[in-house]
């Protein structure tokens, strides 16, 4: 009986790493995609509606 209680404690010790592991990647995928830069431009306009940046230089 106490050979499948340990048995049982090390499954479960065993599943609840992996899951924990699981559930860390899920999160810093989630955290990757929401703070990747975005390509929001098309021909050098900004989708959203603002002026894209200016470039060169031309700086003053």
């Amino acid at each position: 009986m106490k050979k499948l209680l340990a048995f049982a404690v090390v499954a479960g010790g065993v599943f609840f790493v992996i899951k924990r592991n699981k559930d860390a990647k899920a999160e810093a995928d989630l955290w990757r995609e929401a703070t990747a830069p975005s390509d929001n431009q098309v021909n050098g306009v900004s989708l959203n509606g603002s002026a894209p940046a200016a470039t060169g230089a031309n700086h003053n």
